[in-house]
């Protein structure tokens, strides 16, 4: 490897993506690519590993996907010049789409007759159907309310449209037109990229191209090994929580990460199963990039001049169980899923804090609010659907900096849409979008502190929905002495009704309502009265404090907008601190739930109902959550016992319901 030539060849192929992806992003109809940009363009090789992948504009967190298990269905011999292969189903792209609003194109790209490469591109479709205006809703339980779902196909075949599957594509959106809109500018974007390596291959060969692209790769796995190698050997485990399926249970995910040299091992074995809401997703048999974002992130922040390719994830082996809300199986329903995203993300930082010794971040606001309008147009009498706003939180705080106030590390690259936009684009007038002072969790760095946004209803109806909202119950953790951050809040009509609605599924507003939400804030990380207390009076001069939490908190005075060093520093002098500063800072509400029914306990609970007959689990599940309350001294036993006892007496029931004799006790069924 010539890391000369590995460096202009990372720099070029990433030239490369990056302006195809501007195509996309200039060219694209849908507020949420033109504006959120919730899309993106980049190129694999023919195992269906990404080579090279845009960061400017566009979804960053998918540089370590494949997308064979979309090319897998199409033999080589099957593949021409001038095709599109498309899919949005989760179920057979062996963990590529994610949920069915991801519509996935690839395009091969041949070089003298020889398939070189694969061009990819995918958009998150607005609206693709289903029972509610722009597809998501927390509380649907099965794939077919979410609407259509395309198993792969290709959709031109031979540089021809296939117009069939074009007009079912436009035909089962709401707002078809503007959907087909983002396919065409993802298929501009990919005939550039087409366009592109043939000119490169021309300058400098075949042989020299497909030896770019193994370098670039290889190049990129050595210096994540490099950084996995520095983490302290040991398995490291944590727990965290989606606050609720349909029955408002909690959904637990647990994570244990294993450092072994120059390799990581992540597994989410102990995770609750797949339940009858949104929230799951798919992730399939390899290792996936949403099990791993906490570290792959890692990885770039301490290697910055990295190439962002599948090389990164190839010292990384990630397994969640099938069945499992991490990898969830047909017919489950997962467009809200980025919920469970943001929580495996959150539980692997958990285990980070503890294989760095100093530590790496306090937990982020934890949720990715992607707010949608729907409403009728006057002139039509046809419903149309919008997206409003990325709606999502703070940061946590950070083991040499506060967090980012408003924006969470795992939707960092999801842009804001302009007011002004807004109210062109919908009946809806933006009565505020800000900062909250005070929001964040306090510490020696601060979380982010959370952003309201307020809407006003001007039509006579609009419904809205608000997928991936989270953390009403349990607040961000804190790490290493840090606060915890906030809870969610959405109010309807503030100062008249000031109605709590909790998560936003399918909310109808009438002119004149005004629907009012504050995000969950980042916690904060070290003990507050470590704070430099230039900072806490930067905080307040911008409004983000009060001089009373200055001094309770943080131990620091301030005076008619000025420090008071010697009573900040008589203050900080009697504060005794702790002895001993706790690695997790978790908030009341989730400490007591912890106390009836402990991590260890629900982890050996979910895999216990993985081992039953997936038709059973829910019954099985309820029957025994019951028990458990009835009698709390369970919790402490053996979970499978506990389900074997569960499993029989609902045998035991259906063989008197049908007068045939139940099974003996001990045998499997």
């Amino acid at each position: 490897m010539d890391p000369v030539q590995t460096e202009i060849m990372k720099n070029r192929f990433t030239a490369i993506a990056e302006e195809a992806s501007t195509v996309a992003y200039r060219t694209a109809h849908t507020t949420f690519v033109k504006q959120t940009q919730d899309f993106q363009v980049a190129i694999a090789n023919r195992e269906g590993f990404f080579f090279a992948f845009p960061v400017m504009t566009g979804v960053t967190s998918g540089s370590g996907q494949t997308i064979a298990g979309l090319t897998q269905h199409f033999p080589i011999d099957n593949l021409q010049p001038g095709d599109v292969l498309i899919s949005n189903d989760p179920f057979s792209t062996g963990g590529l789409v994610t949920h069915m609003m991801d519509i996935h194109l690839a395009r091969p790209i041949f070089v003298d007759g020889q398939l070189a490469c694969f061009a990819w591109s995918f958009v998150h479709a607005s609206d693709i159907g289903g029972a509610v205006p722009g597809s998501i809703s927390p509380d649907l339980y099965e794939c077919f309310q979410e609407g259509l779902r395309l198993r792969p196909t290709k959709l031109v075949h031979a540089g021809q449209l296939n117009r069939d599957v074009a007009n079912i594509l436009r035909d089962n959106s709401r707002i078809g037109d503007a959907v087909w809109g983002d396919l065409e500018a993802l298929m501009a974007a990919m005939r550039l990229l087409d366009r592109r390596v043939n000119e490169l291959c021309a300058r400098i060969g075949m042989s020299a191209f497909e030896r770019g692209v193994s370098d670039v790769m290889s190049y990129t796995e050595i210096r994540a090994r490099r950084v996995i190698a520095s983490l302290k050997d040991g398995t490291y485990r944590f727990s965290d929580y989606i606050e609720g399926d349909a029955s408002g249970a909690a959904v637990h995910i647990h994570c244990e990460l294993t450092i072994d040299g120059e390799e990581a091992r992540i597994d989410f074995s102990g995770s609750s199963p797949q339940v009858l809401a949104a929230f799951n997703f798919t992730t399939g048999s390899r290792t996936h990039p949403f099990l791993c974002l906490g570290l792959i992130n890692y990885i770039q922040t301490m290697e910055p001049g990295i190439a962002i390719n599948g090389g990164i994830i190839r010292p990384i082996t990630a397994h969640a169980p099938p069945g499992t809300v991490l990898n969830a199986e047909f017919p489950a329903a997962m467009g809200n899923r980025f919920v469970a995203v943001m929580r495996t993300y959150d539980t692997l930082i958990g285990c980070l804090n503890q294989a760095i010794p100093d530590g790496i971040a306090a937990c982020g606001a934890g949720q990715a609010g992607i707010i949608s309008c729907a409403w009728t147009d006057p002139a039509t009498g046809r419903n149309r659907v919008a997206v409003v706003e990325p709606f999502s939180g703070g940061s946590g705080g950070r083991v040499r900096a506060d967090g980012v106030d408003a924006n969470d590390t795992m939707i960092g690259y999801l842009k804001s849409t302009p007011i002004e936009h807004v109210e062109v684009e919908t009946p809806l007038v933006v009565r505020r979008h800000e900062l909250v002072p005070g929001s964040f969790g306090h510490g020696r760095y601060r979380g982010g502190a959370s952003i309201a946004i307020a809407l006003e209803c001007r039509a006579p109806e609009v419904a809205i929905t608000v997928r991936g909202l989270d953390r009403f119950r349990f607040r961000p953790w804190g790490a290493f002495g840090g606060q915890p951050g906030r809870n969610s809040q959405v109010t309807l009509n503030p100062g008249r009704d000031d109605i709590a609605i909790g998560r936003v599924k399918l909310q109808k507003l009438v002119e004149g309502e005004v629907l009012d939400l504050v995000s969950s804030s980042g916690a904060g990380f070290g003990p507050p009265v470590q704070r430099e207390p230039e900072m806490v009076l930067h905080d307040v001069r911008n409004g983000m404090l009060d001089d009373i939490a200055a001094e309770m908190v943080y131990a620091v005075v301030i005076r008619d907008g000025r420090l008071d060093e010697e009573a900040t520093r008589r203050l900080r002098s009697s504060r005794v601190p702790a002895e001993t500063v706790s690695a997790v800072c978790f908030d009341e509400t989730r400490i007591e739930y912890e106390r009836d029914w402990p991590p260890k306990a629900a982890c050996a609970f979910s895999m216990a109902l993985l081992a039953v007959p997936a038709g059973l689990r829910k019954t099985i599940w309820e029957r025994a959550l019951r028990l458990l309350l009835q009698r709390p001294e369970l919790v402490s036993g053996d979970m499978e016992e506990l389900v074997r006892h569960v499993q029989l007496d609902n045998s035991r029931q259906q063989a008197s319901a049908l007068e045939i004799d139940p099974p003996p006790p001990g045998r499997p069924r």
